[in-house]
Order: structure tokens, then C-alpha cells, then sequence
């Protein structure tokens, strides 16, 4: 068997050939093959990027490869960082690259490299998802974006990159659902509204939690009156039930709204 090869066989008999090396003791899969020599070439490709940096760089992948793009990176980075990381990661001094593929590549703080070696990040229908105990997890909520949330209103890529995950460059603007963050003479205020036949204005609140929770009795009363469309509810985080109860009871919601209701 030619060197970093060895054969297995499928479920249904099929021969197979396997590609793998050895590289700073950690023994790495190169992937499967249909013909040794294939196999033999992967092993081949993956001494050289291993042992000549100057020549093999992640941007330099190439048209067509026996290695998918994937173990490159991974590769790389075991041999420039020294750290064996299963996902397609590339660590920086202060952050790290995480490769979808050669044209989509995300950035996080460095904080995040333990939960991303170990999750792997899949792109399906633009959205980027996450797996966790067999759930598809969005991307975004991790970083406070709400699935309802719009790009420019609700939160924004402070540098406009909106592949650039750091912490430092995403800014949640508003929130909780159907709360709007707005200004009068530059000073702020919230405005909570809700769809029922087009869109009504809750009220105008000092707060964002008032705002929110006024949502909450909006939907309630809604409900209460048997207009229910599966509004989601907000939840305040760091406000206890009694706080909760209390603006709840106090806060009012539009007159327009009330005699709908009613």
C-alpha cells in the first residue's frame, strides 16, 4: 500500500481507500477515495503544505484540488498555530477567520473559539446555522439578533462588513419585538407597535422594557379578546416578576388601540 493510504470497505462490499498523515503526533483524515493513487496524492499534497509555508497559503487554493478546502484550512492552521482544529478555522492574534468556503468567510473574537471548534457553521438558503443537541440554532441569536430582526433598524455591522461576528461590531438597536428605538429633538424614546390589519401604535415609552412589556399587553388583550395570531412575547432579561407586574399594571396602552379591542 503506497504511504498515508490504507483501504476499508463499504457497507455493501465496495473497496475503498483512505488518505491520512501524521504531523506533530496528531494523527489527520484526509478524506476517502476511489483509487489508492488518489489517496496517495491527498497524503502527497498534505506533506507539502504541511512542511513548506511559503508556497501554501489558504487564499492560494487551488481551481481543482484532491483536498477539499476544508482539511487546507485546517491544515494550515495546525501548522502555523500549532493548534488541531477539526472545523475550517484560521486563528489570528485576536481573533479568528472561519471558512464557509473560499468566498464566504466569517470573524469572531477569540472568546468564541472553543464554542465554533467544536459546531460546526453550515450556510442554507443565505442563513447561517449551528447544531446544538440536534436543533439548527441561527447564527445571529447568538449575538442577540431575533429572527424578526431588520439589518439597519433593528441592529447593524458597525463597520458594515456583516460577515464580521466580534462582539465590538454588532449593535443591537432594538431588541425586543415590536419596539422601535426613535428620537424627538434628539432626545430618544420607544415606540411599540403591532401588525393586527396593518400596523397600530401601542404607545411611546421613556424605556425600551416599557415598551416592551406594553407589547406584551397589547398581545395579551388581543388575545383576551380573541384576536390571536401567535404574536411572540418579550422576555426582560434582569426584571423580576414583581418589578414585571407592577409596570405591567401601570403601563397604558393608545386609546385607538383599547377601542379596537373593545
Amino acid at each position: 500500500m503506497l504511504q498515508g493510504v490504507y483501504s476499508a470497505t463499504k457497507k455493501n462490499g465496495e473497496l475503498y481507500y483512505r488518505a491520512s498523515i501524521t504531523y506533530l503526533g496528531k494523527h489527520i483524515s484526509l478524506g476517502s477515495y476511489s483509487t489508492e493513487q488518489k489517496a496517495h496524492k491527498a497524503y502527497n499534497l498534505a506533506n507539502k503544505i504541511l512542511y513548506n509555508p511559503a508556497k501554501y497559503k489558504i487564499d492560494n487554493y487551488p481551481t481543482s484540488c484532491i483536498l477539499s478546502f476544508h482539511k487546507w484550512v485546517v491544515l494550515i492552521n495546525y501548522r502555523d498555530n500549532g493548534i488541531y482544529i477539526k472545523n475550517p478555522i484560521y486563528i489570528k492574534k485576536r481573533f479568528f477567520l472561519y471558512y464557509i468556503d473560499t468566498e464566504t468567510v466569517l470573524k469572531f473574537d477569540v472568546e468564541d473559539l472553543f464554542y465554533y471548534a467544536r459546531h460546526k457553521i453550515v450556510k442554507r438558503g443565505g442563513h447561517l446555522f449551528t447544531s446544538e443537541y440536534g436543533m439548527q440554532i441561527n447564527l445571529m441569536s447568538r449575538y442577540g439578533i431575533k429572527n424578526y430582526a431588520v439589518p439597519g433598524r433593528d441592529y447593524l455591522f458597525v463597520n458594515g462588513d456583516d460577515m464580521d461576528f466580534r462582539y465590538s461590531n454588532i449593535e443591537i438597536i432594538n431588541k425586543y419585538h415590536g419596539v422601535t428605538k426613535c428620537f424627538k429633538k434628539g432626545l430618544p424614546f420607544y415606540q411599540a407597535k403591532i401588525h393586527i390589519n396593518g400596523y397600530y401604535i401601542i404607545g411611546r415609552y421613556t424605556t425600551e422594557e416599557e415598551a416592551a412589556i406594553a407589547y406584551n399587553k397589547a398581545v395579551n388583550l388581543l388575545s383576551n379578546a380573541g384576536i390571536n395570531k401567535n404574536y411572540p412575547q418579550n422576555y426582560i432579561d434582569g426584571m423580576d416578576e414583581i418589578t414585571y407586574a407592577a409596570l405591567y399594571q401601570r403601563i397604558r396602552i393608545s386609546k385607538k388601540l383599547r377601542e379596537l379591542i373593545v
